[in-house]
């Protein structure tokens, strides 16, 4: 499916009544985050991107944890405050806006209420790694996700992007690729055993 028609099937989803939430799943390098830029562009004020990247544990916290050279993995993320936010995106009070976290890449941390997303919105797009791992608490998002995505490509393709993406965000060659291997490539075979409970696989290029 290309993009306009996956964007037909969220408008579809949107408009099923209520508030719906869509979530977008893959390895990291796969694409989802651009897709579900993509999406929520194409329908304008009817949804809101949410991703779970926001919730990220920050560096410091992470560092006294010792956990900070293993971050992206199932641990490095408040899983249960994305479990709240999912619960209150989908059933937000009369008038409550509800502020979600972003991710901001240029310095590789969470920032808090970055995201407004109004009670009005019948759609919210959430992506990240980890919606479809069994294992808890991660095993409770998918009771709360409408209709979940898995976006895949050509692992070549995935992988350097990744490494191009580190680069770019300041990491040197060898420490890009090092990063990649060791981390990324172990998450993603991580997710990749979740791939089979996603309503939809979605093939990128």
């Amino acid at each position: 499916m290309d993009v306009d028609e996956l964007a037909g099937r969220a408008r579809a989803l949107a408009g099923a009544g209520g508030r719906r939430i869509l979530g977008i799943a893959g390895a990291p390098g796969a694409g989802k985050s651009t897709l579900a830029e993509l999406v929520a562009e194409r329908l304008g004020g009817a949804a809101v991107q949410v991703p779970m990247d926001g919730l990220h544990l920050a560096d410091a916290e992470l560092t006294r944890r010792g956990r900070r050279a293993w971050k992206g993995a199932p641990d490095t993320f408040d899983a249960y405050g994305y479990l709240a936010l999912l619960r209150r995106l989908r059933a937000p009070a009369p008038g409550e806006v509800v502020y979600a976290p972003a991710f901001e890449r240029t310095i590789e941390q969470p920032i808090a209420g970055s995201i407004p997303v109004d009670p009005a919105v019948p759609l919210i797009i959430t992506e990240g790694n980890y919606l479809l791992l069994g294992q808890p608490p991660w095993d409770q998002v998918r009771a709360l996700l409408d209709e979940i995505w898995f976006v895949e490509i050509d692992d070549a393709v995935r992988l350097d992007r990744l490494i191009r993406r580190h680069i770019e965000f300041g990491k040197s060659p060898e420490q890009a690729a090092e990063w990649v291997n060791r981390l990324d490539e172990s998450n993603a075979r991580l997710i990749a055993t979740t791939r089979d409970r996603a309503d939809l696989i979605v093939r990128g290029d």
